[in-house]
């Protein structure tokens, strides 16, 4: 045997080499399994399907003990009938009554004017949080300036803001985008901050070992390790900008189900109202639980789901 061939049984391979060879051989048959990547594959969506599930079940638990509350509060404070209505009432309202069709049309369509009016609220507000908590992690002077004064906005009431907000954008677009924006904005900005401020000395360390700044520790540590209260951001901004959405439109702009609820209500059409107020909480916990399902999934796939 030649001195070569000697050196290199006695040199030890490498993690990297024997995982090559790992996966270039095939397993033999009964024998222990190398390929470390598909049995990685299956824990990862073994944990995919766990969290799936315990996210489905959240959501059909959560719409059961809505209802449940409804129905028990009715009857523990002894509503009257006429005033009010449970979710018989409501089905009936939308699909049993002679003008059923002409209510699911009217109630639908005001739902995807507030479902829109939400859309633009949580974008607005969602991508402001984000790149403001990204200014504030790259530049400390400017987040103790800051937060201070976005704490301060947040503590007055939105109800006295609007009268201004309207004075200054307008009974249109642009109110519903800085009201819903507002609701949306402060808890999702102290959401992410949070987050983009949990990575690690060590691992910020790290990369500056290897020659990164400010902006490489952002991208490579502080935003993937934020993720979990990133969701938790957007979990917590979708019913807030549903909120947002029916304030700009009794306030503001008028239209559906914030601008059509007060009408309503003067016209004793109490049917409709609770029929409005179902379709706004029903929508919101739909979203905000698909908000939760994708956070599930997508935190079991990186590794995350220890955070969930």
């Amino acid at each position: 045997m030649t001195d070569a061939a000697v050196a290199s049984l006695s040199t030890p391979a490498s993690e990297q080499q024997l995982s090559e060879a790992g996966r270039a051989t095939p397993p033999l048959p009964g024998g222990p399994r190398s390929d470390l990547s598909a049995d990685i594959r299956r824990a990862t969506r073994r944990a995919t399907r766990q969290a799936l599930g315990r996210s489905l079940l959240t959501f059909v638990l959560t719409i059961i003990a809505v209802i449940v509350i409804w129905v028990g509060a009715l009857a523990l404070f002894g509503v009257s009938t006429y005033v009010g209505k449970g979710p018989l009432d409501v089905w009936n309202f939308l699909f049993t009554v002679p003008a059923a069709e002409a209510n699911r049309a009217q109630l639908f369509g005001q739902l995807g004017v507030t479902i829109g009016h939400s859309a633009v609220g949580f974008g607005a507000g969602l991508l402001v949080a984000l790149v403001v908590a990204t200014v504030f992690q790259l530049s400390k002077g400017v987040e103790h300036a800051l937060m201070p004064l976005a704490m301060l906005l947040r503590s007055v009431p939105l109800v006295a803001m609007a009268p201004v907000i309207i004075l200054i954008f307008g009974r249109d677009f642009a109110s519903v985008a800085v009201i819903g924006g507002i609701v949306v904005l402060f808890p999702a900005l102290v959401n992410i901050v949070f987050g983009l401020k949990s990575a690690t000395p060590q691992m910020n360390d790290l990369v500056t070992v290897y020659g990164g700044g400010a902006w490489t520790r952002l991208r490579k540590v502080a935003l993937p390790n934020s993720l979990p209260e990133f969701f938790a951001a957007v979990r917590i901004s979708v019913p807030g900008a549903i909120t947002g959405a029916l304030l700009a439109e009794w306030l503001a702009v008028g239209g559906g189900i914030g601008g059509a609820v007060g009408g309503y209500i003067a016209g004793a059409q109490f049917s409709a109202v609770w029929t409005a107020v179902v379709l706004v909480t029903g929508t919101a916990l739909v979203l905000y639980n698909l908000v939760q399902i994708l956070e599930s999934v997508v935190l079991a796939r990186m590794g995350m789901a220890a955070r969930l």
